[in-house]
């Protein structure tokens, strides 16, 4: 929800939104200005009296929010000048680069006045254009589509990302947890996978936008200008391709987006975050898993953002997870769970986490804190992947219906036993179990399959729903929410379980 809207919505507005100006970076001068905006109230104060974190953050805002300004103004005024020193040729990109850049300039300097805070998210809308602008108008030369993504990207960075990113005071662990799932070391293997998605998705929008004349792909031959050219990419108004680069620079912006603490100071951008990551994720997968359905070719490309895709699900949802805890916690305790979500909270600095937690370290094992391999998923893994190429090997025709059944089964089994990595989403698991019975009993009745076929896609079948039984092993522990990690549809495992001791061990010698 927009800050304007807040108060519309019967809530303080955020003194972020109010305008930064208002309020100096002093506690004496925070508690003076409060009342006067109308932000004294015992709702909006934390446990200690103090403002929530999003009024906070506000202090430290003050101090970044006007050095912030001259970069804006900077960028806003090359992209008044683009459209004239790059040669643009579209009237409507001309008139669009040149609006946005008058408007972020103007917004730049209206900042400077005190009470402006409300500019950060109109400068950062102005990014979030540019970024989609190119694609809209099917920008006919390869510098303005560059120009804007750029441009945008840094707009979004200087006017929304830098002065919200201030680090907060409080418990970064979340209570019972081991580990703190909005550590930087956490989100950096987000943020390079984005990063990796947009280069990939970035060259076929290239070649779809015509700026290239072939499209490269090192296994599938002429698959990848074959899908990009195909009737199912042009359903979309504008380069399909390109929207998953756009999405792709969104997701690295959110993964760079607040301090450590963001579970419980950010609630909102995590729960955003999360739909940009999750949902849509699934969407942008299965979209790229039909294409040997509808259009009978592969596209290394698109694999390869599908995988990056799917690997940021797992390394997120924990972030996400300790988010909706600390909203409920809040909710328990009495207070408004709309009120914590939009403004943010804080515990007391006594909160007990796990008994022992994981510091945070940028070696490779402290990135992947919540994701543990295990034997079952990585086999189910494996098995869909099989499954996806096993139709050649078993020289079924690609537009055959029992090869449909295999690409498109094996791939969600990839996607179901990835996802299922995350700890948290450890009971996803047992959607294996109707994908296994599915591949025993597909090839009876549909059109294609051969004897072999019938009986590889038994056998892996019965292996997939026995595999998804086995919980794994775990590392870490996440309060409450244990008893959903552990959970299992048999008595006697969800028995076992719950005698189970694990999470990290204190040191050699430590007690």
């Amino acid at each position: 929800m927009p800050p304007a809207d807040l108060r519309l919505a019967g809530m303080p507005m955020p003194a972020f939104a109010l305008g930064a100006g208002h309020i100096a970076p002093s506690d004496a001068h925070v508690a003076s200005v409060l009342p006067d905006r109308g932000l004294h109230d015992p709702g909006d104060m934390d446990r200690h009296g103090h403002p929530p974190p999003m009024v906070m953050m506000a202090v430290d805002h003050y101090r970044m929010y006007r050095w912030v300004q001259a970069p804006i103004a900077v960028l806003s005024l090359w992209l008044i000048t683009s459209p004239f020193t790059l040669g643009y040729t579209s009237r409507a990109l001309i008139v669009s680069d040149v609006v946005s850049g008058v408007v972020a300039l103007a917004m730049s300097l209206f900042a400077l006045h005190p009470r402006r805070g409300l500019v950060s998210w109109l400068i950062a809308a102005v990014g979030l254009w540019l970024l989609f602008a190119p694609l809209l108008f099917w920008a006919p030369e390869a510098a303005a589509y560059a120009n804007d993504t750029l441009i945008g990207a840094f707009l979004i960075a200087f006017g929304l990302i830098i002065p919200m990113s201030m680090e907060m005071k409080g418990p970064a662990i979340p209570p019972g947890w081991s580990y703190n799932p909005s550590s930087w070391p956490q989100r950096a293997p987000v943020a390079a996978l984005a990063f990796l998605g947009f280069l990939a998705s970035r060259y076929m929008a290239a070649y779809q936008l015509g700026y290239i004349d072939s499209a490269w792909d090192p296994f599938f031959g002429d698959g990848t200008r074959r899908v990009l050219d195909s009737e199912v990419s042009r359903i979309w108004p504008v380069s399909d391709a390109g929207l998953g680069a756009a999405t792709y620079v969104i997701e690295l912006l959110m993964a760079l987006m607040g301090d450590p603490r963001r579970w419980r100071t950010m609630p909102w951008m995590v729960a955003g975050f999360g739909v940009v990551v999750v949902p849509l994720g699934i969407v942008s997968i299965a979209l790229i898993v039909m294409q040997p359905l509808a259009v009978g070719a592969w596209c290394t490309l698109c694999l390869f953002t599908a995988v990056t895709m799917l690997v940021m699900i797992p390394l997120s949802l924990d972030e996400v997870v300790a988010m909706v805890q600390f909203v409920a916690r809040e909710k328990r305790a009495g207070r408004s769970a709309w009120r914590t979500f939009w403004l943010g909270g804080d515990l007391p600095d006594d909160t007990p986490t796990w008994r022992t937690t994981r510091p945070e370290t940028w070696r490779p094992h402290g990135m992947l804190w919540g994701v543990t391999g295990t034997w079952s998923l990585w086999l189910a893994a494996a098995a869909g992947v099989w499954l996806m190429f096993a139709p050649a090997v078993f020289g079924i025709s690609i537009e055959a219906a029992a090869a449909d059944s295999d690409h498109l089964v094996g791939a969600l089994v990839v996607v179901v036993a990835v996802i299922s990595l995350a700890e948290v989403a450890r009971p996803a698991r047992f959607l294996l179990a109707p994908l296994g019975l599915w591949l025993v009993a597909a090839p009876w009745f549909l059109e294609g399959a051969t004897v072999a076929s019938r009986l590889n896609s038994a056998l892996v079948g019965v292996a997939v729903a026995l595999l998804s039984l086995p919980l794994g092993r775990l590392r870490d522990r996440y309060g409450r929410y244990d008893r959903v990690v552990l959970w299992s549809p048999r008595p006697s495992a969800r028995a076992r379980h719950d005698r189970m001791e694990w999470g990290p061990r204190p040191p050699v010698g430590v007690r």
